[in-house]
C-alpha cells in the first residue's frame, strides 16, 4: 500500500490570453496518488475532500481510479481552488485560494488514525505549508516505520511558502526522514538561491542523506546519490501542457518500486533506481501529451 498525504483541489486552467481553458481536479499529491492507483498499485489518499460539488467530482474520480479515500469521511469546508496560468510555452504557474478549505483542514490526529499499514509514504507541496495539514504531514512522516520508504516532493510555491512558519518547521522534519526527494530546477533555485542547480541537488542529497531525483523539464533526469550522478534521458513528446507532469513522474517511480516489491534497502541499487526513474519519465511523458493532470493507466503502459 502506498499512502499519499496532501491536497486535492480544483485547477482552473487559464490560457495565455486570460481565458479559462478548462477546470480539472488536481493537487500534486492527489495527482501522484491517482497515478499510482491507475498503474495498479493499492494507494490510499489522506487528503481532505469537501462535501461540496467539487468534492463530489473528486470522489467520482477517486472511485474511477480505484483510489482509496483514507480519511473515510468528507469535510464540511469548501474545496480548495488553484489558478493554473499557462504561458506561451504551456508551462503553468499557480495561485491558490486555500484559507479554511477542506485540503487545509486535515489534522494530525485525523491523519494518524487513517494511516494504516503502508510500504511507502509520499508527501509534499501544500502539505508542507497549509495549517493544520502541515502538522499532519510532519506527524505522518515521523510515524513511518523502519521498513517504510518516504518520498518527498517539496514542489516549492514561493507565493505561499515565503515567510511561512509552517513550511519552515515542516520541511526539516520531512528532509530528516526522507529516503527519496524529487526536485525540479525551480525547487532547487528556491531552496538554494544563488547556487548552481546540480550543486544544489548535491547539497540537498548530503543534507538529507537521501536519493535526490532532479527533474528539469525536457532535460535529462539526474539521480543524485552519495556516488557519481547518473542521468536518465527524457524522450521528446508533443507537449499539450505540463500540468501534473512532475506528479506523475513521482507516481510512476513509486508504482515501479511497489510493483516490483522493492523496499528501502533497494535504494542502494543504482540499476534499480535508474529503471524506476526511467519508468517515471515514461509515465510523465504520456501525461504531457494530454491536457490537465491525466496520468496513464496500466493498460497504456504495458508490462513493467
Amino acid at each position: 500500500m502506498i499512502c499519499v498525504i496532501g491536497e486535492a483541489l480544483i485547477d482552473i486552467i487559464v490560457d495565455p490570453t486570460g481565458y479559462v481553458r478548462t477546470s480539472v481536479v488536481g493537487g500534486a499529491p492527489f495527482n501522484t496518488a491517482r497515478t499510482c492507483a491507475r498503474l495498479g498499485v493499492p494507494t490510499s489518499f489522506l487528503g481532505g475532500i469537501s462535501t461540496d460539488a467539487f468534492g463530489s467530482r473528486m470522489m467520482d474520480m477517486l472511485a474511477a481510479d480505484g483510489l482509496i479515500y483514507g480519511l473515510g469521511h468528507r469535510l464540511s469546508q469548501p474545496s480548495t481552488v488553484a489558478i493554473a496560468q499557462l504561458d506561451q510555452d504551456n508551462a503553468a504557474t499557480y495561485r491558490f485560494m486555500f484559507d479554511n478549505t477542506a485540503a487545509a483542514s486535515v489534522t494530525a490526529q485525523m491523519a494518524l488514525e487513517a494511516l494504516g499499514a503502508c510500504t511507502s509514504i509520499h508527501v509534499g507541496t501544500l502539505g508542507l505549508v497549509l495549517e493544520p495539514l502541515a502538522d499532519a504531514t510532519a506527524a505522518v512522516v515521523s510515524s513511518a516505520g523502519s521498513e517504510c520508504m518516504v518520498m518527498a516532493d517539496p514542489n516549492c510555491r514561493p507565493s505561499v511558502m515565503d515567510g511561512s512558519a509552517a513550511f519552515a518547521r515542516t520541511l526539516p522534519v520531512v528532509l530528516d526522514r526522507a529516503d527519496v526527494i524529487k526536485v525540479s530546477g525551480d525547487d532547487l533555485a528556491y531552496l538554494y538561491p544563488s547556487t548552481e542547480a546540480l550543486q544544489a541537488a548535491q547539497q540537498l542529497q548530503q543534507r538529507a542523506n537521501a536519493v535526490v531525483l532532479f527533474t528539469d523539464g525536457s532535460q535529462e533526469v539526474r539521480i543524485i546519490t552519495a556516488g557519481m550522478p547518473v542521468t536518465v534521458p527524457v524522450p521528446h513528446v508533443d507537449v499539450v501542457d505540463t500540468v501534473g507532469a512532475g506528479d506523475s513522474f513521482s507516481g510512476g517511480f513509486l508504482a515501479y518500486w511497489a510493483h516490483h516489491g522493492l523496499d528501502r534497502a533497494a535504494l542502494a541499487d543504482i540499476d534499480l533506481l535508474t529503471k524506476a526513474t526511467a519508468f517515471g519519465v515514461k509515465v510523465a511523458g504520456i501525461t504531457c501529451t494530454r491536457p490537465g493532470a491525466d496520468p496513464p493507466h496500466a493498460s497504456e503502459i504495458g508490462a513493467y
